[in-house]
């Protein structure tokens, strides 16, 4: 598996890569199932790290049914794994992750100063029976990466800003994949429609863009791309390739002919993951 994952690597040009575990991971499994899964999980994880420390690095699984496990688990991958922070898959059996509750996870996250990567999971039940399943026959994947994962997604970034999770932790750093899952199209008027029912609020486009990294994750779009550095910065970008859904070698050509400028080609490729990984 690792040598195939690093020859398709190599035939792309691509130096290096951060692992996770796929969705939903344990974010659907009881904590008495989840605790030592995640824990097993990662340590097989690190193995495979470190068969390859030049060519991987690992983002934790952690089992949020038990958020004070996770935090702990958190902790032991980065400062013991060197792991460069967390990956979430949606809800916690059903339970948006910016509920109090899973505080504890974003306190040592930013103890650590690590980030978490919100990820996609498949919608729950109720969601895909009332939105999607007429059409699910002849478009299996429109409750998935078509569009529920971006809306479900999305959802968890909009809870995550309104929460006050931000403000009682002021240095927590949430990525977001696929280009911001359509949100950072929308923050001027996600900011605009919101202040209508709080006109003292603070900025939901200001902390969104303070507080979010976005990666390009199966989205290679020129228009997408473009609006999402007029909107949240150069610096924000992260290059991805969500392998193995999508293959490494359209995403690196896509990155090759898209107009920008070489600086802003290099801070996307490596230099803004370097800053926020610590690589």
């Amino acid at each position: 598996m690792a040598e195939g994952r690093l020859n398709d690597m190599d035939e792309a040009g691509i130096d290096i890569q951060v692992l996770s575990h796929g969705a939903p991971a344990t974010q659907r499994i009881p904590a008495d199932i989840a605790v030592p899964l995640s824990i097993e999980a990662n340590d097989r994880l690190y193995e495979t790290v470190q068969a390859k420390p030049d060519r991987f690095a690992g983002f934790a699984v952690l089992p949020t049914d038990d958020p004070k496990a996770s935090a702990d688990e958190l902790e032991r991958t980065v400062d013991k794994l060197g792991f460069k922070g967390a990956m979430i898959h949606g809800p916690s059996n059903g339970v948006f992750l910016d509920d109090k509750k899973f505080w504890p996870i974003y306190e040592r996250a930013e103890a650590l100063d690590v980030p978490i990567y919100i990820h996609p999971s498949i919608p729950m039940e109720s969601v895909i029976q009332a939105y999607y399943a007429d059409y699910l026959d002849d478009y299996p994947t429109l409750a998935s990466n078509a569009w529920g994962f971006t809306v479900e997604t999305a959802t968890h970034g909009i809870r995550m800003v309104l929460s006050g999770v931000f403000e009682k932790h002021p240095g927590l750093k949430i990525i977001l994949g696929h280009l911001g899952e359509s949100l950072p199209f929308s923050l001027w008027r996600i900011d605009a429609g919101l202040k209508r029912s709080r006109q003292n609020m603070t900025s939901f486009r200001d902390l969104f863009c303070e507080h979010f990294y976005i990666t390009t994750s199966g989205n290679f779009s020129d228009p997408a791309m473009r609006c999402c550095i007029e909107e949240m910065g150069v610096d924000r970008v992260i290059f991805s390739i969500d392998w193995p859904f999508v293959q490494n070698a359209p995403g690196v050509e896509w990155m090759e002919r898209i107009e920008l400028s070489q600086e802003d080609k290099d801070k996307i490729l490596h230099g803004n993951a370097k800053r926020l990984l610590r690589m």
